[in-house]
């Protein structure tokens, strides 16, 4: 199956839920006045899945691996900044362990992802679909 629209792709799926899940966090009374901390984890969210996008719609195999691994580490920095809210009190220990889990399942099929398009003699403007997509 060839996946012809960004939004078939698992992976920009995922990362579009895990946005919507740090913006819920971050709309809480306990969160919402640390401007800095909303301002930065809100956009390193947004960015998992604009990097997928913005690769995709390039059209190149290429740029498109370099845009998933821009992706892959804005993950990490959304992770880093999950425990930055749970240490200052913004989440708690449930929060943290779902946006933890839900960053290691994106960075698992991100990379996953990579590699296939790596390993991949797929070269033209759109890509095959993976089960790791």
């Amino acid at each position: 199956m060839m996946i012809t629209k960004l939004e078939e792709l698992e992976v920009w799926q995922i990362s579009r839920g895990f946005c919507k899940v740090i913006y819920n966090y971050t709309r809480q009374e306990c969160f919402v006045k640390d401007f800095i901390l909303v301002k930065q984890i809100r956009r390193s969210s947004g960015s998992i899945m604009d990097n997928i996008a913005e690769g995709f719609e390039r059209g190149g195999m290429d740029e498109f691996i370099e845009f998933l691994g821009i992706s892959k580490g804005t993950c990490g920095e959304t992770r880093s900044q999950l425990y930055r809210a749970f240490d200052n009190g913004h989440i708690d220990n449930e929060q943290l362990s779902e946006g933890l889990e839900m960053t290691g399942l994106l960075l698992n099929k991100l990379g996953a992802f990579i590699n296939y398009l790596s390993d991949s003699e797929i070269r033209n403007s759109k890509f095959k679909e993976s089960n790791n997509a």
